[in-house]
């Protein structure tokens, strides 16, 4: 009997090898992600005046791991800070 990992589909634009460099990059709600070197970052995302420029993919997250302590979307936040929900 096949496991649930042998249903999973990696997107083509993953590259798992050790040799692969990513960028971290943010979105509008400081929302971090990991994004290919070789790739044109997507719309609606940038590289982060502070995040690492580029590293291996568990330098990459890493370095997210330390920043992003907060998941919820900035404008949830504002949200609660200003009372509202």
């Amino acid at each position: 009997m096949r496991g649930r990992e042998d249903n999973i589909v990696q997107p083509s634009h993953v590259n798992n090898t050790n040799s692969a460099r990513f960028r971290v990059v943010l979105n509008h709600e400081d929302q971090y992600s990991i994004w290919p070197v070789e790739k044109p970052i997507p719309t609606g995302w940038q590289v982060s005046s502070n995040a690492l420029s580029e590293g291996t993919r568990e330098e990459c997250l890493a370095h997210i791991s330390e920043r992003w302590t907060d998941m919820s979307p900035r404008s949830l936040r504002r949200n609660q800070a200003n009372g509202s929900t």
